[in-house]
């Protein structure tokens, strides 16, 4: 005769199912560190070089060059007008940030954060990517609507390239591929990189359900890309034939996207302070949580070496719509979370 089963093995049995469930409501980050750096000035992109163990972050008029584990303010790179995006490029000793009220691209040392030259490239740039198959910079400007080709080495523009709307971040898959998010006209537009020869448009993808498109991550193997979008939305694209795979639900006033490829994970942050977290599962993307972080936290950047997540912000004060709220002085920070 069968037994029926006791009331002990139905717990046992419906804990043991509970299980996975506990384990993916454990917060999948916790706060480790906040940078109190302060200093006058918005902010925009920041870099995170895992290897020299340095931040780089842009701040409207300078770069801020900080130790990435000490928090601490190593010094600045002085001579910029409407600081945007911040390259380091370990191979030739420099790093590169985009004035965007100038129209210029800067160099600087990196030892020593010396400003060593500039160059005009556009009206208004923006991102900046460091190409590693044809070891050139290329400088997205967001007014001129194109895309500038730079010799690092002789800090010269090989090539402007028009790109039919206005260009946000952008990403390179090192064997060839250049993906770049155009934001007024919600597209993907994809470049060929051959060395030697001039940068072409390969193709042009459709973004719907997402609307002007700003933040973008590149997948593991180069696979698939996570683009974040204006109207509270994150969506997965097929890199190869441009498919709209997935789409996910963000905060309000997304900037930035990234990969943390070691961990399977990826970020999708927001401005009104949330963090979108993805898990990589068998292929696709998972909802895992939705962080709290900051108020003004719309961009990040991923130690690769730690997994940490880095993202710059600042206190503000309370005011009643329609009133904006403002930065309070002194209180630029970056938030630090850890796995």
């Amino acid at each position: 005769m069968q037994q029926k089963p006791t009331l002990a093995l139905v717990t046992l049995a419906i804990a043991a199912l509970a299980l996975p469930l506990l384990a993916d409501a454990a917060p999948p980050l916790h706060e480790h560190a906040r940078f109190a750096l302060g200093g006058d000035g918005g902010w925009d992109y920041l870099t995170v070089d895992a290897a020299a163990r340095r931040m780089y972050v842009a701040r409207a008029n300078r770069v801020m060059v900080i130790d990435a584990d000490a928090g601490t303010l190593l010094g600045e790179v002085p001579g910029l007008d409407g600081a945007h995006g911040v390259v380091p490029v370990a191979a030739q000793a420099s790093g590169y940030a985009t004035s965007g009220k100038t129209g210029e691209l800067v160099a600087f040392r990196l030892q020593d954060r010396v400003v060593t030259g500039r160059v005009h490239v556009g009206e208004n740039p923006d991102a900046l990517l460091w190409e590693p198959l044809s070891q050139r910079l290329l400088v997205f400007n967001g007014k001129s609507q194109d895309v500038a080709v730079v010799d690092p080495v002789a800090l010269a523009v090989e090539q402007t390239l028009t790109l039919g709307g206005k260009p946000e971040f952008a990403v390179s898959d090192g064997a060839g591929r250049v993906y770049v998010n155009i934001e007024d006209t919600s597209e993907l537009v994809v470049l060929a990189v051959t060395p030697g020869k001039p940068l072409t448009v390969l193709a042009r993808h459709p973004l719907a359900p997402c609307q002007e498109p700003t933040g973008l991550a590149l997948g593991p193997h180069g696979k698939r890309l996570l683009v974040g979008c204006s109207n509270r939305t994150a969506v997965v694209v097929d890199a190869h034939s441009g498919k709209v795979l997935q789409h996910f639900t963000t905060g309000a006033g997304v900037d930035a996207a990234a990969w943390d490829l070691t961990r399977g994970r990826a970020y999708v942050s927001a401005r009104e302070g949330i963090l979108t977290v993805l898990q990589d599962r068998h292929g696709a993307l998972a909802a895992l949580a939705d962080v709290k972080t900051v108020l003004g936290s719309r961009t990040l950047a991923v130690d690769a070496k730690s997994g940490a997540v880095y993202l710059p912000a600042a206190e503000f004060t309370t005011s009643q719509p329609p009133a904006r709220p403002q930065v309070l002085p002194g209180s630029f920070l970056v938030l630090v979370l850890a796995p």
